[in-house]
Parts: C-alpha cells; sequence; structure tokens
C-alpha cells in the first residue's frame, strides 16, 4: 500500500506491507545516512519477512537534506514519530516500535525517549553508543587498519580528522584546518576516510557531531534488541554495548544483544549487499524476540 509521512510541508513517499492475517504490531523503519529510500534491500527484507508473522512494515523516504547538510537526528525522530501516527491509523492499538540501521539507530531511541506512549520497543542494527564525531574516528582509523597502513598514517589520520572538528566546532580557522586536509588528500588512504577535500566555508555544518547518545538511551523505557556484526569496522561495539548497559542499569528488560557472526556493518553475510545476503541468524533472532514480546495472533 502506497502512502505518505506528512511532515514540515514535506510529503515523504511511503509504502506498508499488512499481514494478510491478524495485526500482532507494526515496526516503522529509519534509514541508515548513506540508504535513504524506502526501496533499500534491508527495509525491503522486513517487508517481505515480518507480515507472515503479523507485523505490519512501514518503509518511508529520508526526508531530503538542506544546502548539502544531514538531516538533524531531532528530525529524524520527528519523522518517525509522525511515521507511527500513519501506521497507527491502519493497524490499530497494537504494539508498534522502530527499526533503525546505523544513523537511524541514534535517530530511533531519541524518537522512543520523546514519545514513550507511541514507541513500544526498539530494534536497533549497527547502532552506536558514542557520538558521530568519535564514531567517524573510530571507523576511518579501522579503515586504515584493515587496509594495512601503520602507526605513522594512523597519526596523521588522528590530526587531520582533529583539525577537521575543530573547525567545523568553530575552534579552529578555516586555513589552517584546510591545510591539515591538504596534506592528507597526498595520502593514498585518503579516499577511505570520509573527508571532504574542500571544508565547508563556514563551521557548524555537521550540527549533531558531538550528540551525545548515553542520555538518551537513558530515557529508552522501552525493550530494545540491539544487533551488532561481529567485525562490524565502523562501530565500536563494545563500548556501544557498555553505553547501553550503562544507561539502562536497573531496567527490568534490559537490552538483548546479539552478535552477528560473518556480518560486518549490515546484517549480511560476506558483506553482501542483496536479499540473499542476509544473515539467517539475524532473521532468526529477530523473529524470535518479536514473538516473545508481540500479543499471540
Amino acid at each position: 500500500m502506497e502512502l505518505s509521512v506528512d511532515v514540515a510541508g514535506t510529503r515523504l513517499p511511503a509504502t506498508l506491507s499488512l499481514p494478510t492475517g491478524p495485526v500482532r504490531g507494526g515496526l516503522v523503519v529509519l534509514h541508515a545516512a548513506e540508504a535513504g529510500h524506502r526501496s533499500h534491500f534491508c527495509y525491503e527484507h522486513l517487508a517481505r519477512l515480518l507480515p507472515g508473522a503479523g507485523v505490519a512494515v512501514l518503509r518511508f523516504d529520508r526526508r531530503p537534506r538542506v544546502d548539502g547538510h544531514d538531516v538533524p537526528l531531532a528530525d529524524q525522530a520527528a519523522d518517525a514519530i509522525a511515521a507511527v501516527d500513519v501506521l497507527r491509523r491502519h493497524v490499530g492499538d497494537v504494539p508498534v516500535g522502530l527499526w533503525g540501521l546505523s544513523q537511524g539507530a541514534w535517530a530511533a531511541p531519541l524518537a522512543a525517549g520523546l514519545r514513550p506512549d507511541l514507541v513500544a520497543f526498539l530494534v536497533l542494527v549497527s547502532g552506536s553508543g558514542v557520538s558521530p564525531a568519535v564514531q567517524m574516528r573510530y571507523g576511518t582509523a579501522e579503515q586504515l587498519r584493515r587496509n594495512g597502513y601503520g602507526d605513522a598514517d594512523l597519526a596523521e589520520l588522528g590530526r587531520v580528522r582533529a583539525a577537521t572538528e575543530a573547525y567545523l566546532r568553530g575552534d579552529l580557522d578555516r586555513a589552517t584546518a584546510q591545510a591539515a586536509v591538504d596534506r592528507a588528500a597526498a595520502r593514498p588512504w585518503f579516499p577511505l576516510v570520509h573527508l571532504p577535500r574542500a571544508l565547508p566555508d563556514q563551521p557548524g555544518t555537521w550540527r549533531d557531531m558531538d550528540f551525545d547518545p548515553v542520555p538518551v538511551f537513558a530515557r529508552v523505557s522501552c525493550p530494545v534488541l540491539l544487533f551488532y556484526g561481529a567485525t562490524d569496522a565502523w562501530i565500536p561495539i563494545d563500548d556501544s554495548v557498555a553505553a547501553w548497559r550503562r544507561a539502562t542499569a536497573g531496567a527490568a528488560d534490559p537490552p538483548t544483544v546479539c552478535r552477528l557472526d560473518g556480518c560486518d556493518h549490515y546484517p549480511t553475510l560476506g558483506e553482501g549487499t542483496s536479499l540473499d545476503s542476509i544473515s539467517p541468524q539475524y532473521t532468526a533472532a529477530l523473529l524470535s524476540w518479536l514473538d516473545a514480546r508481540l500479543p499471540a495472533g
């Protein structure tokens, strides 16, 4: 069923996949930074899998970027809440949760903390428990390590990322930061580290770079399922799990953590990017966890 999620004067195209039988629950899908279209294979997998288990799935296109800036997490959370409202009009009074991949795994708990009355559970895939800036320091350093670069290159990467972050915060002048980028651009590893060749004219363009997820996690009161690929090159997994443990210490239903063998950042085997590569371990764990928490059909 084709629908739309209307937010802030913008209509976001959406697709709703409904069970053929009784509806036990619903799920709204939230996006990775570079996977904003509802047709992404990880989202399509949910739409194919979950209706058979009585779970409706709403996928929608991510809000467009403005002037090249990433969509603020607060806006993504607001869009998630609006999408839940849309889904509820079609499924009635059943538990509705959020599924978030990578960046979406920051937006989902933010939405859940704001509207605990609407969000009944969270499923988070490759979600970071550290800030975006810290996560990118970790992930880009890991890219260099996995491609055989040594300590000198890692140290230079650390310097250029520190200079870039300082400029974006307004703590360093652009000329000095750009000079650091210019030096790094001559290195063969530069394409691996996701830095702009030319810095923006003004600081402040990465609005959520120092977003601290731990206080956000602490406001989540619903059940949480966390998936991490065992070899994820972009997420500091142990630090992220520890962040959730600290934030939810004493919770009656602490987060469930599932580490996926053979998976990296996506829940796929061999770093695949197709429906056929989705991990059977991920599929089985997701279905089992939802079945235990949703009303019988």
